[in-house]
């Protein structure tokens, strides 16, 4: 029997969390799916936890692919999914047992949606132990176009993903997803977001996003910016009052820095050194 849903599971370096986000994907009360794991060339025992669940269920399929990033290794999953509708599920997250049960039944209410969302829960190590909500609001690619309101494992359409060619390989360095959503959404497709908190997100220390947003958020952002200029080009004035409110806010957020206790007294500590530099200048 052909599954309704293909649950796509990039893996690279998570294999201690795997088992706990593919059990969470056998407890789903809809039982129309097939799970692909993609390895994406990850050093660790990846392929032996994923090849268990392989030979125990037969809706767990295995490939294995040379490392290219998260965005090829999505593509690579869907590119052999059977199901009508995608949800990608990072390796490290859990899928409350009622998700795909909830989602899909938009889908056949309303034939304009493209994306259907949730509430999420975020988490450190164990779901029992939340410590966020996260409820985004929206409709369409507006409430998109300056923050990425929808969480990756959204459910869509796989003729969505064929309509736009898939997630943007060269994205390598994050917010691939916000992307693809505006890529599907911009022509007029809508979103839903349901009013329940049925998926829990691992917040780790350390991830590929807050690596982003540490370090390319501005260089991504801008990516975005210019790839879909057409559109931001058409909220000229909204786009152009969203990035003067972020340069207004860097230069207080550095007016502060610099009126702080721990800047003043750091210039003291430094000013012998920067009165020998001087000198050394001076002297040359």
């Amino acid at each position: 029997m052909i599954p309704k849903v293909s649950i796509i599971v990039p893996c690279y370096r998570q294999a201690h969390f795997l088992d706990q986000t593919l059990q969470s994907v056998v407890n789903q009360t809809f039982v129309s799916w097939e799970c692909i794991i993609v390895n994406d060339g990850s050093p660790d025992n990846t392929e032996e936890v994923a090849q268990q669940w392989s030979t125990r269920d037969s809706r767990f399929h295995y490939i294995y692919k040379k490392n290219g990033g998260l965005p090829a290794a999505r593509n690579s999953g869907i590119a052999m999914a059977k199901g009508t509708f995608i949800l990608p599920l990072d390796s490290d997250d859990i899928l409350h047992e009622d998700y795909l049960n909830t989602i899909i039944p938009y889908f056949e209410q309303n034939i304009h949606l493209e994306v259907v969302s949730c509430y999420r829960m975020f988490f450190s190590d164990h779901i029992k132990d939340t410590f966020y909500e996260h409820k985004p609001c929206g409709k369409d690619y507006h409430s998109l176009l300056f923050e990425n309101i929808l969480m990756p494992s959204s459910v869509y359409k796989k003729s969505s993903w064929e309509r736009v060619g898939g997630y943007d390989e060269s994205m390598r360095k994050g917010f691939e997803d916000w992307e693809f959503w505006i890529s599907i959404l911009k022509d007029g497709g809508e979103f839903k977001v349901i009013e329940r908190s049925l998926f829990y997100y691992r917040k780790a220390k350390v991830s590929m996003l807050t690596n982003t947003l540490a370090h390319h958020a501005e260089d991504v952002s801008k990516y975005v910016y210019k790839k879909h200029r057409e559109i931001y080009i058409d909220k000229f004035d909204t786009t152009m009052d969203y990035l003067f409110y972020l340069i207004k806010k860097h230069r207080l957020s550095e007016d502060n820095l610099k009126t702080s206790l721990e800047y003043k007294i750091g210039k003291v500590i430094t000013k012998p050194f920067r009165l020998i530099k001087g000198l050394r200048r001076s002297k040359k």
